[in-house]
């Protein structure tokens, strides 16, 4: 085992970034976490996270954002963290097309102060989580390392090169060790709702149709949660000076066989409706992970039937809880719906789907609910 550590975590209430302070804590290592509960989707699903972590030994935790330049120095100040593992960031690529100043400014001028902090707290180690989407449109697969990101697709895409950009001249200027993480379409328990897999995961148990864009030959390299986290450790443990590497599992499924194995693991049979292909979408994605192999000892084991397995297994276990969150679209918007309880039995899906109901019904539902339970539990 390794000696212990203090790593310094962003996004901390997000899917990955729970995961890993999870196995980090488990390995003995204390975490402090910062997440600013963007409105992306619903606090109490973060906070759900929060409450696997705020019980344990090791681990604080701090609300803030990450331009907060003056809260990083108390972090690194009080803490003196060995270590950033830097996954906070505005996600999606569909919504940063509505709204690519807010994508930069979060995901660049943010990813600029954290490393300013690190540099000048003497981390030895800072870890940066980048995406897929920076290969776009030009390169063939698989994607490897050393292909051109110079043909972003979105500006979500477009502000990961930048940040990792940042990282480079922090390494080559300051010495800093970075290792930034290309993750390729991570999915798993406590996946965003606003996701594919969870999203068409809630929809198809509801008996609702699913939204499938393009003639469903699209294709994605799936990334189980367990096998990103495992390379996240590898980089934290690598004495690399600087290095860019793909965790993906190099077997891309296009998206009707997607929705086949998902049929499969929850036991429905899904009603799709097709629509156009969206702008920023990339049309299939694949790693090339020798690099990581040969760097960091890695590649994934969680196979896509496993996964979405794992993944039904707790959806439905976290969905018998007497609240919970998912996200619908309404005429091209995410519309985040809370319902007292599901309507349907989680635990024995129906054989037969029931008639769908529209979004904006399930809204109206859902705001009588909040007034319900308002009513009952005082607006605390």
């Amino acid at each position: 085992m390794p000696e212990a550590r203090t790593v310094f975590v962003t996004g901390c209430a997000g899917f990955i970034a729970s995961h890993l302070a999870e196995a980090l804590l488990d390995r003995g290592d204390a975490v402090v976490g910062l997440d600013n509960f963007d409105p992306y989707y619903p606090r109490p699903a973060k906070e759900r996270n929060l409450d696997l972590l705020r019980p344990r030994p090791g681990f604080a935790f701090y609300e803030g954002d990450l331009r907060d330049a003056d809260l990083l120095g108390r972090i690194m100040a009080e803490h003196h963290p060995t270590a950033v593992v830097h996954l906070g960031a505005l996600a999606g690529v569909r919504p940063s097309v509505q709204a690519p100043d807010r994508y930069m400014d979060v995901n660049v001028t943010g990813t600029a102060r954290l490393l300013s902090a690190a540099q000048a707290a003497g981390v030895s180690r800072f870890v940066l989580a980048s995406s897929s989407s920076v290969y776009g449109g030009d390169n063939e697969v698989p994607f490897s390392e050393d292909q051109p990101t110079t043909s972003p697709l979105s500006p979500y895409a477009a502000s990961k090169i930048a940040a990792e950009a940042c990282c480079h001249a922090f390494h080559h200027l300051y010495s800093l060790p970075v290792v930034a993480l290309r993750f390729f379409t991570v999915y798993g328990p406590r996946q965003r709702p606003d996701l594919a897999i969870h999203k068409f995961t809630h929809k198809m148990l509801a008996g609702e149709p699913i939204q499938l864009f393009g003639d469903g030959s699209t294709s994605r390299d799936y990334t189980f949660i367990a096998d990103i986290v495992r390379g996240l450790i590898a980089a934290l443990e690598s004495d690399v000076d600087w290095s860019v590497v793909n965790l993906g599992g190099h077997r891309p499924v296009t998206l009707n066989e997607l929705v086949a194995t998902l049929e499969r693991a929850l036991g429905v049979e899904a009603i799709i409706e097709r629509l156009p292909m969206q702008p920023g979408d990339m049309v299939r994605t694949c790693a090339d992970v020798r690099k990581a192999k040969a760097v960091l000892g890695w590649e994934a084991q969680v196979t896509l039937d496993e996964g979405l397995r794992r993944f039904a297994e707790w959806y439905r276990t976290a969905m018998m809880n007497d609240e919970w969150e998912w996200a619908v679209a309404d005429d091209g918007l995410k519309l985040y719906i809370t319902l007292v309880r599901p309507p349907f039995d989680v635990r024995t899906p129906p054989t037969r789907a029931p008639v769908p109901g529209s979004a904006r019904r399930c809204a109206r539902r859902a705001r009588a609910g909040d007034a319900r339970r308002a009513g009952h539990r005082g607006t605390g």
